[in-house]
């Protein structure tokens, strides 16, 4: 019988906070979007964020938005996983005509 091997993935994910919420994109080692999901943003949220991306594989790094602001207590959470996190500016939108 032969057995394909499955290769090992890594994943990255982006997180954009809330005041209630936070929604994570989580991204194969090519790029490729494999998922959005939408989290509260409380401590049980946190663990379901997490536990969610790591039902992709194995997660290297996560990007979050406000990591001093609604991305704190995710960001804290995550390094007591021992998650490398990343800060992501929020856009400067001013001087920008509203979609």
């Amino acid at each position: 019988m032969l057995t394909i091997a499955h290769p090992h993935t890594q994943v990255t994910a982006a997180v954009d906070t809330h005041k209630d919420t936070h929604t994570a994109a989580v991204l194969d080692d090519a790029g490729r979007l494999l998922g959005t999901a939408q989290f509260a943003a409380t401590p049980a949220g946190h663990r379901q964020l997490l536990d969610w991306l790591n039902r992709h594989d194995t997660v290297i790094l996560i990007g979050v938005e406000g990591t001093g602001a609604y991305g704190a207590g995710l960001t804290r959470y995550l390094h007591t996983q021992h998650i490398k996190v990343v800060e992501v500016d929020r856009p400067d939108l001013r001087g920008q005509a509203p979609r």
